[in-house]
């Protein structure tokens, strides 16, 4: 069964997101927690790239890479769809190469139980 990805959308959602427990590596940092409400068939999840990083076209590229690799991340592995996800991006994920920040991050989500 394909799973959706559905996006966060109120503040009060990030804010709590933002307390809950995180893992950062070179490339990002993600911060998970089970938000009542929540439909558990979806993946929520949302990216955030902070303006300090570049223009609109980078900041876009930034995350139409990151949603490509968590809808690759769900065809190959369990992710616990209870959690709720926030990716706040850092500089170094524009520069480096696709393949290495894809195995990083699946990498980091494969912690995540």
């Amino acid at each position: 069964m394909k799973t959706k990805i559905s996006s966060l959308s109120k503040n009060e959602d990030f804010k709590s997101l933002l307390t809950g427990k995180k893992i950062t590596n070179k490339y990002l940092t993600i911060f998970f927690k089970k938000l009542s409400g929540k439909n558990n068939k979806k993946l929520n999840i949302s990216f955030v790239t902070q303006k300090k990083i570049g223009n609109a076209v980078k900041r876009n590229k930034i995350k139409r890479r990151l949603r490509n690799i968590m809808i690759e991340a769900l065809k190959k592995m369990d992710l616990n769809l209870s959690y709720s996800y926030l990716l706040i991006s850092k500089k170094k994920i524009f520069d480096d190469e696709f393949q290495s920040i894809k195995k990083t991050i699946i990498n980091d989500f494969g912690k995540i139980k």
